[in-house]
């Protein structure tokens, strides 16, 4: 029987609405989550996945309305181990989304494969300058601060108290050297000591020694985990902190750090773009959770990690989660519709954040716990010195 031209049609048009829909539809959201879980850098990695993990429990297990699976590996702080994991992560498990990564090293390692395969690496710390700038790529975003920034702030505030004479030392690597960088393009008095480590160096008396001879006034360290764990307690225990002051980013004077050197990090001054005691609704729930469910006072690093499960879920949501229309998941990862810890967040078109940098002392709360404290605000609706390099592929 001849069939009309219009049933073949409708037919037609009802098939591939079939197909269009059966090929867009998820029925879960995969999270690679691979980070630093071993060596000197461990505490970091595991504050991140414990963050990113609270925020699918608070989300009822799912991210997006759908079921959630997070594959949780080591990259051991290691490149190549990571490059390997990560093409496994990608092609044997199929992740559909990439995240936890904690050293910048290892980032720039991890990236390509991420990029070439389509799949989107939400940062929750590394932010090398490269994927900031020149090599900016619409699959990769960063939801913490791009790598000089927290080090610009610091900058500012010791060119504003009126340091006149500083050292500088951090590890030897791309993170490490951003965070030079980020300190001198606000900082203008005399460096009197700018010294590179190993990023597996525990023991600073020749750093230490020096910074004595350059009879300087202040020293600034990006020294993050157990490197400045080390530091700190050598740096005071040596003496210099009775006349020379120490300030650091929120990485290298963070809740884990204050529990590790105890009271020698008392008046210490550090950067973040997050703290503890910011007054919003979503980060006063994260706080007491995080405590509640790991009885620990979550890092910058937690809350790192809790904003990129819930930067997903929003747009896993606002896609009705059609994961494979690539083009609508990146607007609305773009939009950033989600409540921040930090409050206000969105993304600069690099696809770093603008936000707000504080000023935090180590001080004791009420109960004589040791904490950091918010003291003041740096920076207001900061972007990065690399957006200008940036030419983002469509």
């Amino acid at each position: 029987m001849k069939r009309h031209p219009l049933h073949r049609s409708l037919v037609s048009l009802s098939i591939a609405l079939l197909c269009a829909s059966s090929a867009s539809a998820a029925d879960q959201v995969k999270v690679g989550l691979l980070s630093t879980l071993s060596g000197p850098g461990a505490g970091l990695g595991t504050d991140i996945r414990d963050g990113f993990q609270l925020a699918v429990k608070h989300m009822n297990g799912k991210i997006g309305n759908l079921p959630a699976e997070v594959v949780v590996v080591d990259d051991q702080q290691n490149p190549e181990v990571a490059k390997q994991t990560a093409e496994r992560l990608l092609k044997r498990d199929k992740v559909d989304f990439m995240t936890g990564t904690v050293f910048s090293n290892v980032m720039l390692a991890v990236g390509p494969a991420a990029f070439q395969n389509k799949t989107f690496f939400i940062s929750p710390n590394a932010g090398p300058s490269q994927y900031a700038g020149a090599q900016c790529n619409p699959y990769f975003f960063n939801v913490s601060q791009q790598n000089d920034a927290l080090h610009e702030a610091a900058g500012q505030t010791m060119q504003d108290k009126g340091f006149k004479r500083v050292a500088l030392i951090a590890p030897n690597y791309p993170a490490g050297k951003d965070s030079i960088a980020g300190f001198k393009r606000f900082y203008k008095g005399e460096i009197g000591m700018e010294t590179y480590t190993s990023l597996s160096q525990l023991d600073y008396g020749a750093e230490i020694s020096k910074m004595r001879a350059a009879q300087v006034d202040g020293v600034y360290i990006f020294l993050p985990g157990g490197l400045g764990v080390n530091f700190i307690k050598q740096f005071v225990g040596a003496g210099l902190s009775k006349d020379i002051t120490l300030y650091a980013p929120g990485f290298s004077a963070d809740e884990d750090v204050i529990r590790a050197v105890g009271d020698s990090m008392l008046g210490t001054f550090n950067t973040s773009q997050w703290a503890h005691d910011l007054d919003n609704a979503a980060n006063k729930k994260f706080v007491a959770d995080f405590q509640k469910e790991f009885g620990r006072t979550p890092s910058l690093y937690a809350s790192h990690g809790y904003d990129a499960a819930r930067l997903m879920d929003a747009a896993v949501r606002d896609v009705k989660g059609k994961l494979d229309d690539k083009a609508a998941l990146r607007k609305a990862i773009e939009a950033a519709k989600f409540e921040s810890v930090r409050g206000s967040f969105k993304f600069n078109s690099n696809h770093f954040p603008v936000q707000d940098y504080y000023l935090r002392v180590v001080t004791k709360d009420s109960q004589g716990k040791l904490t950091n404290r918010t003291v003041g605000t740096v920076f207001k609706n900061h972007q990065d010195a690399y957006v200008k390099d940036c030419k983002m592929p469509s």
